[in-house]
């Protein structure tokens, strides 16, 4: 078991399965991305940099993401408050699967 899958264990199944469906997204989008955990959350390798998210109470939040002027408008929703670089997807709410697609593939090119 990698540690990235020990880290989605520790939450409910319907915060797993969302869990799950982010860490698949990154694999179909990138296929030969390198997964860790860094700063006690999953992170993937995407260009240069990395991307993480984690599971809180109410939210899946993922980071960083700022320099994507071209998707502002779609991200702006998702944005959370006082933060440039944060995005927070609601437990309660179906992940919005296009843009994180979107978003791993312009981080990839950065």
């Amino acid at each position: 078991m990698t540690e990235v899958e020990k880290y989605i264990q520790q939450f409910q199944p319907a915060v797993q399965e969302k869990l799950n469906a982010l860490r698949q997204i990154f694999f179909e989008v990138l296929p030969d991305t390198e997964e860790s955990i860094r700063y006690k959350m999953p992170a993937f390798k995407v260009g240069k940099r990395h991307l993480y998210y984690a599971a809180y109470k109410k939210h899946i939040g993922f980071y960083p993401i700022y320099g994507l002027t071209e998707i502002e408008d779609k991200v702006s929703e998702y944005r959370a408050k006082k933060t440039k670089d944060s995005l927070h997807f609601m437990l309660d709410r179906p992940l919005s699967i296009e843009l994180i697609k979107n978003i791993i593939k312009l981080k990839s090119k950065h």
